[in-house]
């Protein structure tokens, strides 16, 4: 058996790929040896003092490494490692743990502000980064969103926290559709289907300001704006399946642009609430009337 080492989109995720499958329509991530507990081999690999987090899904494992080493002068010996664990006899996974379970959960559809979008919540976690969908181009992060993309009313797809948005064409209602997509998506996460696979993941620009990874550099005005969004503005846009993202804030024009995602993104209502809500909001807490907001989605 040889292992064969693949990049990924994230450099600091490398993928340990088997000439078979490891898993069956399942994956696990595992963030340290006390939760490796169904993986022998995960707790192996965790005690090397770089490894940050373990995947394993379908025919590879990839490993997020943190920061002290660089793959290059690893990642071979790592290879190894796990060929001579495998050799030796050892589990991957403990008996009957790559096999799909069925999980019980709720699925259940929420209306939105913008009538083209509704929001199916779901009773647990599905992902720690919030992702967006224009079209089955962009789905290569989420097994999910590409199979919901072969529904032929299906335009764009949401997924954050707990919930998918999922926005539609004209050519059917939702009262058609509904419990049509409720049902698929209940069954596809029971039955162990990938919803995102992070080492998949691309840092792409609006990714890049949503984390807001240079907030520490931003000037103090900014920083006031991120944070009102943050604490008042995200949680109300989230409860009604959309997302907000800081873009910029011009001085001189006492412009702030932000991004809309999810069911914000073309609600019909959008311009009442950032002009309205969101606008009139940064105005009084900033104390500052000349604040305007504006949205720069495509």
């Amino acid at each position: 058996m040889k292992i064969i080492i693949k990049e990924t989109q994230n450099p600091t995720i490398l993928k340990f790929e088997f000439p078979d499958f490891i898993t069956q329509n399942e994956s696990f991530e595992f963030k340290n040896i006390d939760e490796a507990k169904n993986s022998p081999l995960a707790q192996q690999l965790f005690y090397l003092p770089f490894v940050k987090t373990v995947y394993i899904s379908g025919n590879f494992i990839a490993i997020e490494r943190f920061s002290i080493v660089d793959w290059n002068d690893v990642k071979d010996a790592v290879a190894e490692q796990i060929e001579e664990y495998v050799k030796s006899g050892g589990k991957i996974l403990v008996e009957d743990a790559s096999k799909p379970t069925k999980t019980a959960l709720t699925v259940y559809g929420e209306t939105t502000p913008n009538p083209a979008t509704l929001k199916f919540v779901v009773s647990r976690r599905l992902t720690k980064t919030a992702l967006e969908f224009k079209n089955i181009d962009e789905t290569a992060p989420s097994p999910l969103a590409k199979e919901l993309f072969q529904f032929s009313f299906v335009k764009e797809v949401f997924i954050d926290e707990n919930y998918i948005s999922i926005t539609k064409y004209e050519v059917a209602t939702w009262e058609e559709i509904t419990i049509e997509i409720r049902t698929f998506i209940k069954e596809y996460i029971e039955n162990g289907g990938i919803v995102i696979d992070e080492t998949l993941v691309v840092a792409d620009t609006k990714q890049e300001k949503q984390q807001i990874k240079n907030f520490d550099n931003l000037d103090t005005t900014s920083q006031q704006i991120i944070n009102i969004l943050e604490e008042y503005v995200k949680p109300a846009v989230a409860a009604d399946g959309g997302n907000i993202l800081f873009d910029s804030y011009d001085a001189n024009e006492k412009r702030v642009k932000v991004i809309l995602q999810g069911s914000c993104n073309g609600c019909p209502s959008s311009t009442f609430t950032l002009k309205n809500g969101i606008e009139n909001m940064l105005k009084d807490m900033l104390n500052d009337p000349a604040i305007i907001v504006e949205a720069i989605n495509p």
